[in-house]
């Protein structure tokens, strides 16, 4: 029944990522246990990075010759999960040695390890994200380590530059990954970074270096605890570009063919992985160098000869590194920043303020267009941040913010959105023409 729901929805819709989930635990509860079998679960949670990372297992394995799947539209919650498995669910047994990769929101991951015993479980990271929904991030831990408690099997891939995943008292076989080179020369924690106490004596962290927010390699002066012994590290930092990253991962290099400091991340904790599941270095290096964008994770939109680069943003550490993703561009650009306050963004905005919009004065920026649910909010944070009034644009409408996107002169536009703001408007370009597939 949920099949014909999935293929209904598709057809219909365009859509279908979590409602025929809901359905068939509907019919049974129980259900992903029967789905689930005879996979190799691979989980990936955390607050940032997970469907970029997901992707990228999910790439190294299929890379490898293995046959796999994966929910990489970024459907993370239960029913979500259980949609992914229905739709690669066969009524033909079979011996094969398959592989799902996973993303699994941070307080679902308890309910999947009721039904699944996986093979691997990740943590990229953890940030204050949605406080209305998860609470500050103590709480946010103690929800993913109640989901790892009941599957003592499953080994840990950890940050090991997260100083919440260290030492953490489980059962379970645990290997860190993390920098053993700074980003830039900082070692000076911000006033709003988010785990800044020690999590054993709560004495303020000390750092060799950071590389961003709370990130990097820390220790406790006081009780002496300090970052955990890297498996898998980053050795070097080659070259930054708008394009991508060239790096040293455990002696060998790789170019990574995402942007961004926090996508060096992902890469390097998808190489773990990776090489924890046994795949081959040279599918590793294949994979990185021709990783494509995740759905609304630095995906590129060609409107009417412009790149239209479009990035997710959903809490104030994520921001900070998009913005400083977008500021390795040396020519003139278009800005488009979407704030929305639905139920899957948080109702509380009030993070924007920790958000270094001021950053963006340095770039040669043609337009700035602000838009989505919460447009006044954004327009006001950006104003008192001293970006140029003159070059505001502040638009409700879809149809007249596209026509301003094709108007301008710059070739690449940047679009930073909130969860349902991007939603939103990937669907209103699906409806133009500019996207072949919605999800």
């Amino acid at each position: 029944m949920s099949k014909i729901i999935l293929k209904l929805s598709r057809f219909l819709f365009k859509g279908g990522t979590s409602f025929p989930g809901i359905v068939a635990l509907k019919l049974d509860k129980k259900i992903l246990r029967t789905l689930a079998d005879g996979w190799n679960v691979i989980l990936v949670t955390g607050t940032n990075g997970k469907t970029t990372t997901t992707s990228m297992v999910y790439t190294m394995l299929k890379d490898n010759g293995k046959k796999a799947i994966s929910n990489s539209t970024g459907a993370n919650m239960y029913a979500g999960i259980v949609a992914c498995f229905i739709a690669n669910y066969s009524f033909r047994k079979t011996d094969d040695e398959k592989y799902a990769v996973i993303e699994v929101d941070e307080a679902n991951v308890k309910f999947i390890t009721e039904m699944v015993s996986p093979k691997i479980i990740s943590v990229t990271n953890l940030f204050r994200d949605q406080l209305d929904r998860y609470g500050e991030l103590y709480t946010t831990l103690n929800k993913i380590l109640e989901g790892i408690e009941k599957t003592p099997s499953a080994k840990l891939v950890l940050n090991g530059d997260e100083s919440l995943l260290g030492d953490l008292g489980l059962a379970n076989d645990a290997v860190y990954f993390g920098f053993n080179t700074p980003i830039d020369e900082s070692a000076k924690v911000e006033v709003n970074a988010d785990a800044k106490f020690c999590k054993k004596c709560k004495s303020p962290y000390k750092y060799y270096f950071l590389t961003y927010n709370h990130l990097g390699s820390f220790y406790c002066d006081v009780c002496g605890y300090e970052r955990p012994a890297l498996r898998y590290s980053l050795d070097k930092v080659e070259e930054l570009t708008p394009d991508g990253s060239l790096v040293e991962i455990n002696g060998n290099q790789y170019y990574i063919n995402v942007p961004g400091a926090y996508n060096i991340y992902n890469a390097l904790c998808a190489f773990a992985i990776a090489t924890e599941l046994g795949i081959e270095n040279e599918s590793i290096f294949d994979s990185l160098k021709s990783q494509k964008s995740s759905f609304g994770r630095q995906e590129v939109i060609d409107i009417g000869g412009k790149k239209l680069r479009i990035i997710l943003v959903k809490n104030p550490a994520g921001y900070n590194q998009a913005i400083d993703t977008v500021s390795l561009e040396d020519q003139r650009i278009g800005l488009v920043l979407m704030l929305n306050d639905n139920y899957a963004d948080g109702r509380d905005v009030s993070w924007i303020w920790d958000v270094k919009f001021e950053k963006f004065s340095g770039l040669d920026l043609e337009r700035i267009f602000i838009s989505g649910i919460r447009l006044y909010d954004m327009a006001l944070r950006l104003k008192l941040g001293g970006l140029p009034v003159d070059k505001f644009v502040i638009e409700e409408d879809y149809d007249k913010l596209l026509k301003g996107i094709k108007s301008i002169e710059s070739d690449t536009v940047y679009l930073l959105a909130t969860y349902t703001a991007m939603i939103s408007f990937r669907k209103f370009l699906s409806t133009k023409g500019y996207l072949k597939e919605l999800w």
